[in-house]
């Protein structure tokens, strides 16, 4: 099985985060793949040091046509089996007939049809992204459910000195880019009712400076950390009390699996991906999305309930160990993959 894994991906994100870890983990399995990532990509080099086949070239000029006719002369060179593209901006560097097999990945409800139409089968991170794909064209038979896994490992809790925060505040951490679709201010106007609380906001994104000065509006600037871009996750989320998703839309949220995979009480608003999976009060908590008060009643009521709190974390790390490991996933990736070259021979 030779599989031609391209992620056109200019950032960082979710996406370009479980992207290149499925590709590390399918190459300790033993499969054959080349990989087509920018040269500038964050993770470009530990791929290439990790010791998978990266094609550079592809994408390091800017002009898609070019971009295009080098991806030809990789696929004449490789003749892939399979060719998995990781959103609609790796499939429009491909054309109908690329290889036996041309996967589109579904990500995001955005992705609709007419960037997808000339691919094969389609695989989506959850079930309703599936039916999602199947609405809008797939063939019945041809959209696969695949999960994403977390990164993150177990790490020892992160010096709450080090981000100038008190040992004894209550920490609540996001991991996602500062965008106006995360929901981030909602997070601080609820802030602004925890006075025991800090907010420590990982990531990065084009909505820093319009949170930043809703913080010092509020007058919550002095419990709220701007971090940046972070790789120690699992240190966060060791040193959090909770984890927040306040997204107004989020087709799935990996987050979801980061906070689970290290048994860290886990709140989100309810959008797609978190209403499909967090049950209120099992495994994590549920709020409606815009509401500054229900969130900081949530927050309230976990930091608050000794019982709920662990009763959360332990559920969400039950389900994350069934169905979400690393090891869970590659291998259904690996089995989605086979099935489909057995349908492609078949027909």
């Amino acid at each position: 099985m030779r599989v031609l894994q391209i992620m056109a991906g200019k950032g960082n994100g979710g996406a370009e985060l479980y992207s290149t870890d499925i590709m590390l983990s399918l190459h300790r399995a033993g499969i054959d793949q080349r990989v087509v990532l920018r040269p500038t990509a964050p993770r470009f080099a530990e791929l290439r040091a990790a010791g998978l086949a990266m094609a550079p070239d592809v994408l390091a000029v800017p002009l898609p046509p070019w971009q295009r006719w080098r991806l030809k002369r990789l696929i004449a060179a490789y003749k892939p089996d399979i060719i998995q593209c990781w959103m609609r901006r790796a499939v429009s560097l491909t054309r109908a007939g690329d290889a036996p097999a041309l996967i589109g990945w579904y990500g995001d409800y955005e992705e609709q049809e007419k960037y997808f139409s000339h691919c094969t089968h389609f695989i989506g991170v959850t079930q309703d992204l599936v039916r999602h794909a199947g609405a809008h064209g797939a063939k019945p038979g041809t959209a696969f459910y695949v999960p994403t896994f977390p990164s993150v490992r177990p790490e020892p809790a992160l010096d709450r000195a080090s981000l100038d925060t008190p040992e004894d505040a209550r920490v609540l951490l996001t991991l996602s880019r500062l965008h106006e679709v995360k929901g981030l201010d909602t997070a601080l106007r609820a802030l602004a009712d925890l006075p025991d609380c800090y907010l420590w906001l990982a990531g990065d994104g084009p909505q820093e400076a319009a949170l930043r000065a809703l913080a010092a509006e509020l007058g919550v600037a002095a419990r709220v950390r701007f971090l940046g871009w972070r790789t120690d996750r699992g240190a966060l989320l060791a040193a959090a009390d909770i984890c927040l998703l306040p997204s107004r839309y989020e087709p799935f949220g990996t987050v979801i699996l980061d906070a689970w995979s290290v048994a860290t009480p886990f709140i989100a608003c309810k959008s797609d991906g978190p209403g499909a999976y967090i049950r209120n009060g099992e495994n994590g908590m549920l709020v409606p999305a815009d509401d500054p008060p229900a969130l900081a009643r949530a927050i309230r009521a976990v930091l608050d309930d000794d019982a709920l709190r662990q009763r959360i974390a332990a559920t969400g790390h039950a389900e994350y160990e069934a169905g979400f490991t690393q090891e869970v996933v590659t291998r259904r990736m690996i089995e989605t993959y086979e099935q489909i070259l057995r349908s492609r021979h078949a027909g």
